[in-house]
C-alpha cells in the first residue's frame, strides 16, 4: 500500500467519532454486466461488519441504487446504514416525503423515459421512490449514445428535475440531493469527528468534494478525482478497510497492555519515567512530572510515543531488576543488557568557567552485550498532539518542532528516519560486538547539544546511584519485608520533587480503576493528605528531610490563601499553584482502551476537611524525631487548627472525592479531631504555650463524631452521619487514637468492614453508589488500614496473613499501583501509588514492633 495512504489511514483511525462511507457498485462489489448479480467481496463484507461493530464508529453504504435493491443485494447487518438513490433514501426513511407536485413531475419523467426506452433496444430503467435511472451497460455504444442524448434533450430539461451522470447510467431525480449532501446529513446526525469515503464513480465526486479538514477520500481506479488518495480496484479498497479496522481496533481497545504492576519507575527528583519489562520507555513527562508527556505509550499505544530497545532476534527478557539501593533498572536478555536511569543535569568545569553539558534531566540508556539490538525512538511531545521532525546530525538526532529543544546523543548509531502515521520515528540496528560491547544512548532535554560527555559513563552511573544508596543506608529498615520496604521507601523518595518539596500522589494519569471503564484520574499532583502521609512514612523510617521540604511547600500554599487556611485546596500542582480545568485528550485510546484520558483533576474544587489531620500528624512526628519545632512548622500547625475551628462542623466531599453532594463524613470529622489532638501533643511535648481553647475544640469534635458517626442498625461507624453504608476509612476511628483498640465500638466496626469490604488479599474502599458507572479494585491503602486495625485489636495472626497476601500482589520489581483486582489477579489504577507504598511501610514497621515485644 502507498505509504502516504497508510499514514493517512493511521491518522483518521484515531479520531473520536468516525464515519466510514462507501459506494456499493465498483467499491464493495466489483462491476458486473448484470447489476442484479453484483455481490460484495467477502473481504469487504468482513471489514465493514467488523468496523460497524466497533464503538464510536459508524459505517454507511451510499449508493445510487434504490434502497430496497441495495438492502437485498448487500445483505449487510443492521449496524451498517444504507443510503440509496444518491441520498434520496435513507434506511431510516425518506429525507422528505414527496409532495403531490413532485409526484406529478416524477410520473411525467417516467412516462417520457418509457418512450425513449421503447425506441432504443437494450436500455433498462430502474424506478426509485424519487427518481428513475437509465442504465446503458452492455448496450451497443451507438444505441446507448442516442438514448442518452434523447434523455438529455427531453425529460432532463423538465422543471424540477436533477440530473446525475454516472458510469453507463444517467439518473433523473425530483429531489435535489447527491452523495455529498447525504454525507453532510450523516455527519451532522452522528456528530462525526471525521469522514472516510471510498468510491469509484463519477457520482462519488460529489462526496469527495464535500470532504474537508481531517476527512479522507479514496478513489478506486483511474480518472480525474477530488479524492486525496487512490487504489487500483475493490480488492485494494478492502485491504484499506482491513488496515483501518486493525488500526482503529488497537486505538479503541489498546494494544497489548502490559500489566500495570509490571512497570518499573525511574526517577531523579525532577521527573519520573516508566519502563515496561521489555525495556520500553512507555511514560515520561517533561520538564516536570505534571507536565505533558513526550512518551505516552502507556495510555496511547505506540503512536503516543515510546523509546524501545530489544534484541534484533526478539524474545522475552530473562528478567528485570533494580540495582540494589538505587533507581537504576537493568533489563536482561541473553547477549543484551539494557541499563536505564534518569540523570540530573551534569556540570563540568572548563577553562572558560562552569558549563552545563546537559541542559536538564537526561534519560541514559546503556546497551551492553555481544548481540544485535533493535532500537526505536518515537518522541511525541504534548501527549502526541505535536508532530516533530527527527534530524540525524553528527553523533545523534535532534528533535525539531517542540517548544523545548531535545536531543538524542547516540554516537556510532546509524538511524533511519521513517514516517509513521504522520509522525517521524527513528529506527536502528546496533551491533554491540562491532561497537566494542557497549552503546550509550542519552536523551537530553532542554538542549540540542550532541557533544561528548567528558565523564566516563560508568562514573556517571556511580555518581547518579550513590545518593540513593547513601539515603537508603541511613534508614531504619524493619526486618519484616526489609527489601520490599527499602524499595517502597525509594519509590516514595522518587515521587518527591526536590526543587519544590511537593510529593506526587502517583507517577501517572488515567490508569484505570476498571479496565475499559471511565474511572480514570490524573494523580500527577500533590495532594496535601497523600503527601503528608508519604512524608510521615519516611519520618518513621528515619528520614525527615522530605517532611521538612513538604512543610515549607505547605507553608507557601497557606500564605497564598491570604490568611484563610480553611480555603486550602485538596491538591495543587507540583509548584504549589491551583490546577487548571480538568480536560480530556480524546485522541488517546487509554490504557487497554480505558477512556477518557484526563489531564487535571476536578477534585481540586472540592471541600475536603480531612486534609488538615495528616499535616498536623506529620508535624508532630517531625517534632518528635528532631526534638524541636521550626517557626514555619509552628505557623503551619496553627493554621491547620484554625482551619478546623472555622469549618469542622460543615459537610464535605470526603477522602474519596466522590462527585456527590457533601456529607458529614466520619473520616473527615476524625481527621479534624486528630488535627487538634496532634497540635496539643506538639504544644505539650515541645514547649508551646497552653491552649485550653484547643483542648475544648478537640473534645467537642470527638464527642460529636463518636455520637453521630455511630449507626446503631449496622453496629459500626459508617461512612457518614445517618448513612448505613460502610467505608474502610471509618477504621480511623481507632487508628487515630480517638477510640482505644479494645473499645467495643471499634471492634464492631472492624468486624463489619471485614465482612462487607474485604475480599481475599484486598479491602475495597466502599460498595456504596458514588455516582459513577462500573466497579473498581480493592485499595492497597485500605488493606493496610485493616492490617493495622487487626494489630490494634489483638488479631496478630490475621494481620500477618493479610500482609503476606498484600506483598504477593506487588510487581516483579516491587512496585504497587493503587488497587488490585482479586478476581483478575492484576493491578489497577495509577502507578506507582504513594498510598500503596506508605501503607506497606507502615504495616511492616508495626509488625516488626510486634515481633520485638
Amino acid at each position: 500500500m502507498d505509504p502516504e495512504l497508510r499514514s493517512a489511514i493511521g491518522r483518521i483511525a484515531r479520531v473520536p467519532q468516525l464515519l466510514i462511507a462507501c459506494d456499493y457498485d465498483g467499491t464493495l462489489a466489483p462491476i458486473v454486466e448484470d447489476p442484479s448479480t453484483a455481490v460484495p467481496l467477502p473481504e469487504s463484507v468482513a471489514a465493514v461488519r467488523a468496523l460497524a461493530a466497533l464503538p464510536q464508529t459508524t459505517v454507511a453504504v451510499v449508493s445510487g441504487r434504490a434502497l430496497r435493491d441495495l438492502a437485498a443485494l448487500s445483505r449487510l447487518p443492521s449496524e451498517v446504514h444504507l443510503v440509496g438513490s444518491h441520498g434520496s433514501e435513507f434506511d431510516i426513511g425518506f429525507v422528505e416525503r414527496l409532495s403531490p407536485e413532485l409526484v406529478a413531475v416524477r410520473t411525467r419523467v417516467r412516462d417520457a423515459l418509457r418512450e425513449i426506452v421503447a425506441e432504443h433496444p437494450g436500455i433498462r430503467l430502474e424506478r426509485k421512490p424519487a427518481s428513475v435511472a437509465v442504465h446503458t451497460r452492455g448496450v451497443d455504444p451507438q444505441v446507448a449514445a442516442a438514448a442518452i442524448e434523447a434523455v438529455r434533450n427531453g425529460p432532463a430539461t423538465f422543471d424540477g428535475v436533477t440530473v446525475t451522470q454516472g458510469k453507463e447510467v444517467i439518473e433523473l431525480s425530483v429531489v435535489a440531493t447527491h452523495k455529498g449532501t447525504a454525507l453532510d446529513q450523516l455527519r451532522t446526525q452522528l456528530a462525526s469527528s471525521a469522514v472516510l469515503f471510498i468510491g469509484d464513480d463519477i457520482t462519488d465526486e460529489n462526496a469527495f468534494g464535500h470532504l474537508h479538514g481531517p476527512d479522507l477520500g479514496i478513489k478506486i481506479g483511474p480518472g480525474d478525482t477530488q479524492a486525496g488518495y487512490r487504489v487500483a480496484d475493490p480488492l485494494e479498497a478492502a485491504r484499506a478497510l482491513a488496515l483501518l479496522l486493525e488500526t482503529r481496533r488497537h486505538w479503541l481497545f489498546g494494544e497489548r497492555a502490559v500489566p500495570i504492576e509490571r512497570h518499573s519507575m525511574l526517577a531523579n527528583g525532577r521527573t519520573v519515567a516508566l519502563l515496561t519489562p521489555e525495556a520500553k520507555v512507555s511514560w515520561l513527562c517533561h520538564p516536570k512530572p505534571d507536565s505533558a508527556a513526550i512518551f505516552a505509550d502507556l495510555v496511547g499505544g505506540s503512536p503516543a510515543g515510546h523509546f524501545s530497545v530489544a534484541p534484533e532476534r526478539g524474545g522475552i527478557p530473562l528478567g528485570q531488576r533494580y540495582r540494589s539501593g538505587t533507581m537504576t533498572v537493568e533489563t536482561r536478555w541473553s547477549g543484551l543488557t539494557v541499563t536505564d536511569w534518569l540523570d540530573k543535569p551534569a556540570r563540568e568545569t572548563t577553562p572558560d568557567g562552569p558549563a552545563i553539558v546537559t541542559g536538564d534531566s537526561t534519560l541514559v540508556r546503556v546497551l551492553t552485550g555481544s548481540g544485535k539490538a533493535r532500537v526505536e525512538f518515537a518522541p511525541r511531545p504534548e501527549f502526541g498532539q505535536v508532530s516533530v521532525q527527527l534530524q540525524p546530525l553528527g553523533d545523534g538526532l535532534l528533535v525539531l518542532g517542540s517548544n523545548e529543544p531535545v536531543a538524542l546523543y547516540s554516537p556510532g548509531v546509524q538511524w533511519e528516519v521513517v514516517n509513521d502515521g504522520g509522525y517521524e520515528t527513528a529506527k536502528a540496528v546496533v551491533d554491540l560486538s562491532a561497537a566494542g560491547g557497549q552503546v550509550v544512548l542519552e536523551l537530553r532535554f532542554a538542549t540540542h547539544s550532541l557533544e561528548h560527555h567528558r565523564v566516563p559513563i560508568h562514573e556517571r552511573q556511580a555518581a547518579a546511584e550513590q545518593p540513593w544508596k547513601d539515603w537508603v543506608a541511613s534508614l531504619k529498615l524493619p526486618s519484616t519485608a526489609r527489601d520490599l520496604v527499602a524499595r517502597s521507601a525509594l519509590t516514595l523518595r522518587g515521587l518527591c520533587h526536590e526543587a519544590t518539596g511537593s510529593i506526587l500522589a502517583a507517577a501517572t494519569t488515567s490508569l484505570p480503576e476498571e479496565l475499559g471503564g471511565v474511572r480514570n484520574w490524573d494523580y500527577r499532583y500533590c495532594w496535601l493528605r497523600d503527601a503528608a502521609l508519604t512524608a510521615r512514612a519516611l519520618v518513621d523510617l528515619g528520614s525527615v528531610e522530605e517532611a521538612e521540604a513538604l512543610l515549607r511547600w505547605v507553608d507557601g500554599c497557606i500564605e497564598r490563601t491570604g490568611g484563610h487556611p480553611e480555603r486550602l485546596h485538596p491538591l495543587y500542582t507540583i509548584d504549589g499553584y491551583e490546577l487548571g480545568a480538568e480536560a480530556v485528550i480524546d485522541t488517546l485510546p487509554g490504557y487497554a482502551g480505558s477512556r477518557p484520558v484526563r489531564v487535571g483533576n476536578l477534585a481540586n474544587h472540592q471541600l475536603q476537611l480531612d486534609v488538615f489531620g495528616p499535616i498536623a500528624d506529620l508535624i508532630a512526628a517531625v517534632a518528635d524525631a528532631r526534638g524541636s519545632v521550626r517557626d514555619d512548622e509552628w505557623r503551619v500547625l496553627e493554621n491547620m487548627v484554625e482551619a478546623v475551628r472555622r469549618r469542622w462542623h460543615e459537610p464535605d466531599h470526603g477522602i474519596w472525592e466522590a462527585r456527590l453532594p457533601p456529607r458529614h463524613h466520619v473520616f473527615s470529622k476524625v481527621m479534624c479531631w486528630m488535627t487538634v489532638d496532634r497540635a496539643l501533643h506538639v504544644m505539650r511535648e515541645h514547649g508551646g504555650e497552653d491552649r485550653p481553647e484547643w483542648k475544648d475544640l478537640r473534645d467537642r469534635i470527638g464527642a460529636n463524631v463518636l455520637e453521630h458517626g455511630w449507626h446503631a442498625d449496622v453496629e459500626a461507624y459508617s461512612v457518614a452521619y445517618g448513612d448505613e453504608d460502610m467505608d474502610a476509612s471509618s477504621l480511623w476511628i481507632g487508628l487515630s487514637g480517638l477510640l482505644p483498640g479494645d473499645d467495643p465500638r471499634f471492634l464492631s466496626t472492624v468486624l463489619r468492614i471485614e465482612a462487607d469490604l474485604r475480599s481475599g488479599p484486598v479491602v475495597y474502599r466502599y460498595h456504596w453508589d458514588d455516582g459513577l458507572p462500573g466497579r473498581e479494585g480493592g485499595f492497597h491503602i485500605c488493606t493496610a488500614w485493616l492490617i493495622e486495625a487487626y494489630l490494634r485489636t489483638g488479631r496478630r495472626t490475621d494481620a500477618e496473613e493479610l500482609f503476606a497476601q498484600m506483598v504477593l500482589t506487588a510487581g516483579p520489581t516491587g512496585l504497587l499501583p493503587e488497587q488490585y483486582d482479586p478476581l483478575a489477579e492484576r493491578g489497577l489504577g495509577n502507578h506507582p501509588q504513594a498510598y500503596s507504598h506508605l501503607g506497606l511501610i507502615r504495616c511492616a514497621l508495626l509488625l516488626d514492633n510486634m515481633l520485638k515485644q
